[in-house]
């Protein structure tokens, strides 16, 4: 499948949860473009004016209408609410972990007031930055999701778990654990134990290694939050894309490489 093919195919698979949504009478981009390209973005997981060069030199054919680069991440920042209709479904079982983000080098940690990202540790390094929370259900599929900075604890996120106290009982490591107290539907598992929550370290790593999130160039909140939203709806798209299924042993071969930008 050629690259033209896939942004083609993508598009419909969008269009086919968009279709509903209307076109403002003003706008150059209908919705199903706008999530398009915002797939794409996350995808290609490079900056802003990488991302746009890209689009501009090889693809404005499939987007004639593009608007200006800043105009069209602020159309991101704007409808990244979109994103929650690919979100997926909660299983029975569920997992949940967390994932450090450095957004700058941490020897340059403090030099301007407006930096989003603290300094906290990750994979047992120091990072400046953030974290993202993960919650997926049986296919590998994001069911929910949330962020903070790199400097707070995994506890922070237990109302990413109560969203489904009432669909799923959610698998995580010890570190989710809080001595005020954890949700009910929270089970915590020591090290060597259910294996079913290695689920969550493959999605971390295509996330990785086709979105490249572990380092990214984002200086404003809401659109390092965009980001995050398009990546995981994008993420979402690819899995179904593939129809995994677990086999007999509950195994899901979790892969996006193919679809590597």
């Amino acid at each position: 499948m050629t690259t033209t093919d896939f942004i083609t195919e993508l598009f419909c698979r969008i269009d086919d949860k968009m279709k509903n949504e209307p076109k403002h009478s003003q706008a150059l981009l209908y919705p199903s473009e706008i999530v398009t390209l915002g797939f794409l973005h996350a995808l290609k997981g490079v900056g802003n004016r990488a991302f746009y060069r890209w689009l501009e030199r090889d693809y404005l054919a499939l987007f004639p209408n593009l608007p200006e680069r800043t105009r069209l991440f602020r159309l991101f920042k704007t409808h990244q609410d979109w994103t929650r209709r690919f979100l997926g479904k909660p299983s029975l079982l569920g997992v949940i972990d967390s994932f450090g983000i450095e957004l700058i080098h941490p020897m340059r940690e403090g030099r301007s007031a407006k930096q989003i990202g603290k300094k906290g540790i990750s994979n047992h390094r120091w990072i400046v930055g953030g974290k993202i929370c993960l919650a997926v259900n049986n296919l590998g599929e994001v069911i929910g999701w949330s962020w903070l900075t790199a400097n707070m604890h995994d506890s922070c996120f237990h109302p990413v778990i109560e969203w489904f106290k009432d669909h799923s009982v959610i698998l995580s490591d010890t570190g989710f654990h809080a001595k005020t107290g954890d949700p009910s539907n929270l089970k915590c598992c020591k090290r060597g134990t259910w294996n079913d929550r290695m689920l969550i370290e493959t999605v971390f790593s295509m996330l990785t290694t086709v979105c490249h999130l572990k380092k990214v160039l984002h200086r404003v909140e809401d659109y390092f939050q965009a980001r995050l939203a398009f990546m995981t709806a994008v993420f979402n798209v690819l899995i179904r894309w593939q129809d995994w299924q677990p086999d007999e042993n509950g195994f899901v071969p979790v892969s996006i490489a193919q679809f590597s930008l």
